[in-house]
Formats: C-alpha cells, structure tokens, sequence
C-alpha cells in the first residue's frame, strides 16, 4: 500500500502532462467540431524536437518552443490537407501523422534518445521532489488555461467558436472558416507538442512509438472531466479545468489498476473500454429519461 500512495504523485504529474495535450483535444474536438487524429504524431514530434534540441546543447526554454512550433506545423499541414485539398478532416489527421512518422524517426536518427536529467537540466523529471514536478505543472496548466481563455474571448477566438458551433452561419456573417480552422489545428497541435515535450522531460527520454494512443487518452480526459466535474460547467476556463481533472482521474484510475496487477498488455485495451463506457453514458441516460418519460405519459393518458 505504501509503494501505491508513493507512485500516485507521479500518476498525478502525469495526468497534469497529458491534460494539457487534452486540452489541445478538446480544441479541436469540442470546440471546433474537427476530428483531428494529428496528435498521436504531434505529440511525439515534440517529445523528439525537444530531446534533440537539449542534447544538442539549447537551452531547455529554446528547445521547448522549438517543440511548440514543431507542432503548429505538423496542424498547420493537416489543416492545410483539409481547406485547401478537401480531404475529410479523419483522413487529413491520418495522412499528417503518417507523415510525422518518418520525420519523427529522422530527427531522432534512432528509435528513441535518452533524456537523462543527470546529464542535462530539465523541468520535470523523476529525480526531483514531487511538490516540485506538481508546482511547475501546475504553472503550465494555469497558464494554458489563462492564455486560451483571453484568447477565445477575442474575436478571434470568438470565431473560432462561431465556425466549430455553426459554419453554415458563420461564413453568413462573413467569418473565413478556413482560416479558423487553421488557427485552430495549429492552435491544438501546439499545445499537444508542448505537452510531448514535458513528457519527454518527465519520461527522460523520446521515443519513436511515445504517441501511439494518445488521442485516446486526450478523449478519455475530455470525456471523463465533462462526465466527473463539468456536468453544470458553463465557463470557458472551468471546462478547461475539468479537462485537466479528467485528465488526472485517468491516471490514477491508470496507477490503481496497474497496482491491482492487470497484465500491463491490457491497458491500451482497458483505455478504450473507459473511453467507450464515458461517451456511452449520456446516451443510456437520454434513452433513459425518454423511456420513463413515455411510460409516465402513457400511465397519465391511462388515468385521465
């Protein structure tokens, strides 16, 4: 029991890690209405931007941008893919994350680079306190939340908002909903290379398959926070704030099943199950609430 309460600090940060990639999912999922399946390269491209860049001797806030612009481009191309070539949104993701693949594999030059923090000075690693990993995660998550809830509040923003909400509408009023939604997808895929780039710090190392199932894990964070904390969440910044709690549930849920001795080749199958289980929830509960209501109205018509 003792080794399980010691390791939650460490499913902790890394549920503060992987809710700010969520937030880059639920950009594009919820608010832009774009299923975007970039992330699972994006995220790698900029664990592998990040990595490389330190041990090539740039300072860590250098290296940490550079992985921020690695993966606007990586959504700049999918977004590209969708406005100016017309190929569905799915189909876009795909082909942009076939493509980070092998430049993935190129700026590694190898399957994976260590990242030791012995060697090199990092934010987060597993060699430092927890409260100090917590503290500094805590500071990126507060001021993505910050950032994005100026920025949606702009016009810009606004628009953005207005193309993923109605786009018919939109391009009424005027809104370019091409344009949106690339800010958009760049918008996205740079928080999620962000995140990669903390992961890899976290992680001490970049690896080739690190994004395989991200996109899972971000649906599981958006749906588990809207499931858990954001039933009644009408502000902009608490929605985000629950992504980021739906986000740590995963991973605790994660560390106690691993505790509980499930074979580990399970749990890529055990995150597809808790994704399927959240977004089936509100559906049972709709089917629900009109089967009771039809059996009220019907027990009604009988007593009149």
């Amino acid at each position: 029991m003792l080794n399980y309460l010691a390791s939650l600090p460490g499913a902790i940060s890394q549920g503060l890690i992987w809710g700010i990639m969520a937030i880059g999912v639920y950009l594009t999922y919820r608010i832009l209405d774009f299923a975007d399946l970039t992330v699972d390269g994006s995220i790698c491209t900029g664990a592998c931007v990040c990595a490389m860049a330190v041990v090539g001797g740039l300072p860590l806030w250098l290296a940490m941008i550079l992985a921020t612009i690695s993966g606007m481009l990586s959504g700049l191309v999918t977004a590209l893919f969708n406005t100016v070539l017309g190929i569905p949104p799915i189909l876009s993701g795909i082909l942009t994350q076939l493509i980070l693949w092998s430049v993935n594999l190129k700026i590694l030059g190898k399957a994976n680079q260590a990242l030791s923090a012995r060697n090199y000075k990092l934010l987060v690693t597993q060699l430092n306190p927890a409260w100090q990993n917590l503290l500094v995660l805590a500071i990126f998550c507060a001021a993505v939340i910050g950032v994005l809830y100026w920025f949606f509040g702009t016009e810009t923003g606004s628009a953005i908002r207005a193309t993923g909400n109605n786009p018919a509408m939109s391009r009424a009023q005027g809104i370019n909903t091409n344009v949106m939604k690339v800010i958009g997808l760049v918008l996205s895929n740079g928080l999620v290379a962000l995140a990669g780039a903390l992961l890899s710090q976290f992680l001490g190392q970049a690896d080739i398959n690190m994004g395989k199932g991200a996109i899972v894990i971000g649906l599981a964070a958006v749906i588990i926070g809207e499931a858990v904390f954001g039933r009644r969440v009408r502000n902009f910044a608490l929605s985000l704030l629950c992504v980021i709690g739906g986000s740590v549930v995963y991973y605790l849920v994660y560390q106690t099943v691993i505790y509980l001795g499930l074979d580990t080749d399970l749990l890529k199958m055990l995150s597809a199950v808790m994704v399927a289980i959240f977004l089936a929830i509100p559906y049972l509960k709709s089917k629900t609430k009109v089967r009771s209501k039809k059996t009220t109205d019907g027990e009604g018509h009988k007593n009149a």
